[in-house]
């Protein structure tokens, strides 16, 4: 299960808060994620062999819209939610004020 306001860190070193909260797993590749603080027990995990590079405060939502994070330490990173690729979510546009 992945609660609102647990962090999560990758076997490379990506960090992120999770936003909006769910019933599935959060995995990098194959390797499931650890909270932060457990991520000692990735003794050899190497990130993903699709990982891609995630920045700083970018957001990404499962594709069905359940679960959300945001990245708090960027890095390469094949971010999962129930073995499918996240998306990551575009900022919404405000109306202009003119």
């Amino acid at each position: 299960m992945v609660k609102t306001g647990q962090r999560y860190v990758t076997p490379g070193g990506v960090e992120m808060v999770v936003t909006k909260g769910g019933d599935g797993t959060l995995t990098d590749g194959d390797i499931e994620l650890k909270t932060k603080g457990a991520e000692s027990e990735y003794s050899g995990n190497e990130p993903g062999l699709q990982a891609e590079e995630v920045a700083l405060g970018k957001r990404f939502t499962s594709v069905d819209g359940v679960v959300s994070v945001l990245i708090t330490k960027g890095g390469s990173c094949d971010l999962r939610y129930d073995g499918t690729p996240m998306e990551l979510q575009e900022p919404r546009k405000l109306p202009s004020s003119d």
